[in-house]
C-alpha cells in the first residue's frame, strides 16, 4: 500500500503483483491510490485486483479504469460470476479454500471462465492467514487448468515446493510471509523468494 515499498517490490518484476479490495482486510487499499501505485509497475509485471464477493459489475469497472490484467476472486463467487468478469477481457483467478480434500468435480465447473486457479488454506477470513494446507493434496491434480499455490509459503519452502509433485502448479502466490506488517513487504525475503524461483527456471531452460 506504500508507494516506497511498491516501487521497490516491483524492482524485482515480479511476475504478477496484487492489490487487495476487500475492505474487511488489514491490507485493504482505497481506490484513490490505484492511480499512484500502478504507475510505479514495468510493464513487465501483470497486476491483480484481489476481491471478495465483490458484484460482477463493480469488479469489471475496477478492472477496466485502472488496466488490471487479472482479477482475483477469492470470495464465494460463483461460476457465473466469473464467466462475466472473463467476457469483458479481464483475466479470472480463482481462489479456492483448501482444509483436507479439493472436490475437482467443482472446479470443473468453473474451468471454462477461468485462466487460474488458486489454493489457499482454509480459514475464517479469506486467506492471509500465514497457515499451510498439505500440499500433496495436489499431487493427483488432473484438471487442464494450471493453478498458483498458496497459503503461509516464504522464502524457506521454496526448495520444497520446487521439489514436490505439484502437476498443474505454475506459480507461487507468497504474501503474509514476507510482510513486515499487513499490507508492507519485506523486500529482502521477497528478493530471496523470487531469485530462487527464477533460478530454478534458468537451469530448466
Amino acid at each position: 500500500r506504500q508507494a516506497d515499498n511498491v516501487k521497490a517490490i516491483g524492482q524485482l518484476s515480479p511476475d504478477l503483483m496484487g492489490f487487495i479490495l476487500y475492505p474487511p482486510s488489514p491490507r485493504f487499499l482505497q481506490e484513490e491510490a490505484l492511480d499512484e501505485l500502478l504507475s510505479l509497475l514495468s510493464d513487465d509485471t501483470s497486476t491483480v485486483a484481489v476481491f471478495v464477493n465483490e458484484t460482477a459489475e463493480e469488479m469489471i469497472r475496477i478492472c477496466k479504469q485502472y488496466g488490471f490484467s487479472y482479477a482475483q476472486l477469492h470470495g464465494s463467487e460463483s461460476a457465473e460470476i466469473c464467466q462475466k468478469v472473463k467476457a469483458k477481457g479481464i483475466g479470472v483467478i480463482k481462489a479456492f479454500p483448501v482444509s483436507d480434500s479439493i472436490d475437482l468435480d467443482l472446479l470443473k465447473t468453473y474451468e471454462p471462465f477461468v485462466d487460474y486457479f488458486l489454493f489457499d488454506t482454509k480459514t475464517k477470513s479469506y486467506g492471509g492467514s500465514g497457515k499451510q494446507f498439505e500440499w500433496n493434496l495436489l499431487s493427483t491434480y488432473s484438471l487442464d487448468t494450471p493453478y498458483f499455490l498458496s497459503g503461509g509459503i516464504g522464502e524457506s519452502d521454496i526448495e520444497t515446493i520446487l521439489n514436490s509433485s505439484l502437476p498443474g502448479c505454475v506459480g507461487i502466490d507468497a504474501n503474509s510471509k514476507l510482510e513486515i506488517e499487513p499490507g508492507l513487504k519485506n523486500i529482502e525475503a521477497s528478493a530471496d523468494l523470487i531469485k530462487q524461483i527464477r533460478n530454478r527456471r534458468n537451469k530448466r531452460s
